[in-house]
């Protein structure tokens, strides 16, 4: 009989550590503020960077999509669940990211788990940046290829261990656009040029990128002008678009090779109408108008501004992912707590998800957050800091 006192031995040491997860339960949409507990908190943490999962428009063109197409797809990709409301995404996706072509995937994660697997195998090598998301890792893994890690955006370090390991039938590096829990930016240009250099395939991340970074939003790649230069562009719609689902974006050979070989897209079922839908809508808003992402841009750099002034370390973030470095798991996680009591939903991250001894609170900014907001949240900072002899 299995001891499941083990896992609740090991549940314990967690809380302990300060690094067990208390799950809060939305009562209301998405938005600048959220209902937890019958209680009315401010939002910063969650990833709806431009406000988009409770957008008028999104909904809109979801509940149309549903009235259409029903609620399923009724069957994987391959088989009979390729609407042509897919094929219609795919296209406006493809043409926002300054792709030839566009495969829509069921999550951000899977999404890495359907490129990578298939592109490398055990006859290659991957070259990963050291702190890229577990999606990225998980792939990487499931391809069977040997993986040699880089020092963390040090394209040196990169360049050398390409340098040392030169005898592959494919070179894959890998990279996040931006990364999730610091906020800094890969440095995309330095890389594409490296990958060139010596014949080694360039892939991005860029779920934190896209509908922040670049014109319009349009991410990553176009912040660096490499439209065309990437060869694998893969990112997320739970962010920035505000609904669910994955992408991969590339020239046409590569995606229409995934859609023959990535297992995800071959045996799980299709994104839904109602995100494909939603997702349509999203694109078609940042295609139009670039205001939302600049007041994102506005509302973040006066918050960390003001987090500076306060006495708090921020990191070293180049993007509105706003780290509030504690480093003590359980400081982090009472700070967490406290910040709650006092109107503030802004969760405690450590070991795992970041190293140890890097506890943080990470501040998520939204376009939707207005200035009388942002001041709520300073002055439960402030109060909290200076409670906890912090600031």
């Amino acid at each position: 009989m299995f001891e499941w006192n083990i896992l609740k031995d090991e549940l314990e040491d967690l809380k302990k550590k300060g690094l067990y997860t208390h799950i809060r339960t939305l009562e209301s949409p998405q938005g600048a503020w959220l209902k937890i507990s019958g209680k009315k908190v401010l939002n910063l943490c969650s990833n709806n960077y431009l406000g988009l999962a409770n957008d008028e428009r999104l909904k809109k063109s979801s509940v149309e999509a549903v009235e259409k197409w029903g609620v399923g797809p009724g069957a994987v990709r391959t088989i009979a669940g390729t609407l042509s409301l897919h094929e219609e995404a795919e296209k406006e996706l493809a043409h926002f990211k300054g792709a030839e072509s566009a495969m829509l995937i069921q999550s951000g994660f899977n999404a890495n788990q359907a490129v990578i697997p298939p592109i490398v195998g055990k006859e290659d090598l991957i070259f990963s940046d050291e702190l890229n998301h577990a999606s990225i890792i998980d792939g990487c893994r499931l391809s069977g290829a040997k993986i040699i890690r880089w020092n963390h955006l040090d394209v040196k370090d990169l360049e050398e261990k390409l340098k040392t390991h030169p005898n592959a039938r494919r070179r894959l590096i890998v990279t996040d656009g931006v990364f999730s829990m610091d906020g800094d930016v890969a440095p995309l240009d330095d890389i594409v040029k490296i990958g060139e250099k010596h014949n080694a395939l360039v892939m991005v991340d860029d779920a934190h990128g896209e509908g922040v970074l670049g014109p319009n939003g349009r991410g990553i790649v176009a912040h660096f002008d490499l439209e065309g230069k990437v060869d694998i562009d893969v990112g997320t719609m739970s962010k920035a678009f505000g609904v669910v689902g994955g992408y991969v974006a590339g020239n046409s050979t590569l995606i229409e090779y995934l859609k023959q070989k990535a297992r995800p897209f071959l045996f799980s079922s299709a994104p839904t109408p109602a995100d494909v839908g939603a997702v349509l809508a999203a694109v078609r808003v940042l295609q139009s108008s670039d205001e939302l992402v600049k007041k994102l841009w506005s509302n973040a750099n006066y918050f960390k501004k003001e987090m500076q002034s306060l006495g708090f370390d921020v990191g070293h973030s180049q993007t509105p992912i706003t780290p509030v470095m504690l480093y003590d798991a359980k400081i982090s996680s009472e700070f967490s707590r406290k910040l709650f009591e006092e109107g503030v939903f802004a969760q405690s991250i450590g070991y795992p998800t970041v190293q140890k001894g890097k506890a943080r609170i990470r501040v998520m900014i939204s376009a939707v957050h207005t200035e009388e907001d942002l001041k709520f949240a300073l002055e439960r900072f402030k109060r909290v800091g200076k409670e906890l002899n912090l600031i």
